[in-house]
């Protein structure tokens, strides 16, 4: 699971990276993207945010959306990006996706709108 230092934690970072983010829409997911609002150097970390509602199932499953986009995260962050809010707003079809196409389309997302910010 991310750090802290490494989550969006706040409804109004939330709004703000839904509302202002550059945004790539896949079958699985709607990723969301924007320039670090935090003020610093180019050490400030990468934060991730997760939006997954009751359209996207039970309890259960959406825990385990949520654990397996955590998780994918987590290889992100490895990869040492930095200065940018993320946020993953899962869609319905993402309750029945195999953990390998999660990971697929959040790279290719991702990716995309790394290029573009």
């Amino acid at each position: 699971m991310p750090a802290r230092h490494h989550r969006v934690t706040r409804g109004d970072d939330y709004r703000r990276i839904v509302r202002n983010g550059s945004r790539v829409g896949g079958a699985y997911c709607i990723t969301y993207v924007v320039p670090h609002s935090l003020k610093g150097d180019e050490t400030t970390p990468v934060r991730f945010g997760y939006i997954i509602s009751k359209a996207v199932g039970n309890a259960v499953t959406r825990n385990l959306v949520r654990r397996r986009m955590k998780s994918i995260t987590d290889e992100l962050i490895a990869e040492g990006e930095c200065c940018r809010d993320v946020v993953f707003r899962a869609l319905p079809a993402a309750a029945t996706c195999s953990y390998t196409e999660l990971q697929r389309e959040i790279r290719r997302s991702y990716a995309k709108l790394r290029v573009r910010t």
